[in-house]
């Protein structure tokens, strides 16, 4: 039996786990199958593998949970369904040993997609007399870590090799249970996926995605279409699964809404009545003190009906979300004035981007673009570590050591009589309302608090100039620079003496990690 987040709605699948937790119309063409345990590692279910009780599958609506044979039933609702299940905690659905894709879901599209331009969802024909779900047995250890892609957005070959060799290459030997992409894993061009695959495969650890609004099929004539590219990729636009106490839930908050003009296509931010019934039936059987882990690629800012979505998770304690797409980073806190009602505040984090300014910027040493945000961070991940109740979130700048988590902007040379005067920006990359920034100046200068300040980076408006001049740098030029929610300020102290000082910057984010950066800094 499995054992992992489970409530009484375990033992009503024992007795009938052929009833959904929603409605389905008494002449609908039911679907069933079993989830087993694939010893062999095959894929296939061969005699004396057993089904296993207890499991969670589900058709995007409804959620079901196995008998005691493993066996599950659920209806087709219409012609395209697609079923999946809930990868329990200890076990593991098939990946596949290139990319590195999990393999839980089965799409049933008798006819196939419509004609689009890049290849939809191939047609599956009848449907099948039994729809089987292989798992196999993986040690998931309270505590374990995550890395996690916003937008790599890659356009071409080229930018999928930056991705190899500025991210990925760093990261072949993790101890990150899995990772994770919030989106926009290419930039419209979906024949670059299988490229774009192999590439994140080699970090050599299971990848799960969500969909971004690059990931659309532009020339679909509905939303359900727009998807069909992604889905015949990765399977399910929206989905759960569940590693050691957490509870991860996959959303699709991208509603395709069709071509506007020549220029390009429309979408807009928003969770459909179908998947609010998903996350409500998923979450039933998540036991109310089980971490979840909401992942999506528009931020809940831009969510307009993200109020529908609070109702169903503001009641647990531990929660969380993740989001990519504006291409900056930024730590919020949902309250009450956004429409949360839980006890706490709701942490979201808008992820930093792989591909930084869309791969923008001067090429380096290495010829790979600095791709620096729009905000000044560096382009890189986030780890996420899950500890029991426990979720906290680290930045990481592509090819940079772990401590480096700020820039210190001050002159280089100061005259004594205006060093009263002079600002100090420091742009703390992971920084938050919650962090502690401080600022000494000497061997002996006493700490004193930086106060928050929202502006823009002053290297990026320094890039921005260079790039609307008469002679731009090479490479693609980064995006427009925007207030950036991570800044402090404070001015020097006066009647510092005339000779070369440290000054020095340390940060103590949320979680009591600390980091010090610091400059040299000469009086005159």
């Amino acid at each position: 039996m499995i054992r992992a987040c489970r409530t009484v709605f375990f033992y009503l699948g024992l007795v009938a786990a052929w009833l959904p937790t929603g409605r389905c119309p008494a002449t609908a063409e039911i679907a069933e199958g079993r989830v087993f345990h694939d010893r062999n590692g095959n894929g296939r279910r061969d005699p004396g593998e057993e089904g296993l009780s207890g499991v969670r599958v589900s058709n995007q609506r409804e959620v079901v949970v196995t008998d005691a044979d493993g066996r599950w039933r659920l209806g087709l609702e219409d012609e395209e369904t697609v079923f999946f299940v809930i990868k329990p905690r200890g076990w593991m659905t098939p990946v596949d040993p290139v990319t590195k894709l999990p393999r839980f879901s089965y799409i049933h599209r008798p006819s196939g997609s419509p004609r689009l331009k890049y290849p939809g969802i191939r047609p599956t024909g009848p449907l099948p007399s039994s729809i089987d779900f292989p798992l196999r047995p993986q040690a998931e250890p309270d505590r374990f870590r995550v890395v996690v892609f916003a937008d790599p957005q890659a356009g071409n070959p080229t930018e999928i090799d930056y991705l190899a060799r500025d991210v990925v290459a760093e990261l072949v030997g993790t101890d990150a249970a899995f990772g994770i992409t919030l989106g926009d894993i290419v930039n419209n061009d979906l024949s670059l996926y299988p490229l774009h695959n192999e590439t994140v495969g080699l970090i050599g650890i299971p990848w799960y995605n969500v969909i971004g609004n690059h990931d659309s099929n532009t020339d679909a004539p509905d939303d359900r279409s727009a998807d069909d590219t992604f889905e015949q990729t990765y399977g399910p636009n929206y989905y759960a699964f569940e590693y050691g106490p957490a509870h991860f839930i996959a959303l699709d908050d991208i509603l395709w809404t069709g071509k506007t003009s020549p220029r390009g296509s429309s979408y807009r931010a928003a969770l459909d009545a179908r998947q609010l019934e998903f996350i409500r039936n998923d979450l039933r059987g998540v036991p109310r003190d089980c971490p979840v882990i909401l992942l999506m690629h528009i931020p809940l800012t831009e969510l307009k009906d993200r109020e529908a979505l609070f109702r169903l998770i503001e009641d647990r304690p531990h929660t969380l979300s993740l989001a990519g797409h504006t291409h900056s980073q930024e730590h919020r806190f949902f309250t009450c004035e956004d429409g949360w009602r839980g006890a706490e505040p709701h942490h979201h984090v808008i992820n930093v981007t792989v591909c930084g300014s869309h791969w923008g910027g001067a090429p380096d040493e290495c010829g790979i673009p600095h791709a620096t945000m729009k905000d000044g961070t560096p382009n890189g991940y986030t780890v996420l570590t899950v500890d029991g109740h426990r979720m906290s979130v680290e930045f990481k700048a592509a090819r940079r050591p772990a401590s480096y988590q700020m820039n210190i902007y001050a002159p280089s040379v100061v005259a004594a009589a205006e060093a009263g005067d002079t600002e100090v920006l420091v742009n703390v990359f992971g920084g938050s309302d919650r962090s502690k920034v401080e600022m000494s100046v000497g061997p002996e200068g006493r700490w004193r608090p930086m106060r928050g300040t929202e502006t823009l980076d002053p290297s990026i408006v320094q890039l921005n100039a260079l790039y609307e001049g008469p002679r731009p740098p090479p490479g693609k030029a980064p995006r427009k620079a925007s207030v950036c929610a991570h800044i402090w300020s404070l001015k020097l102290p006066a009647g510092l003496p005339a000779g070369l000082h440290l000054l020095r910057v340390r940060t103590t984010d949320m979680y009591g990690n600390t980091y010090q950066a610091c400059r040299a800094l000469r009086i005159r």
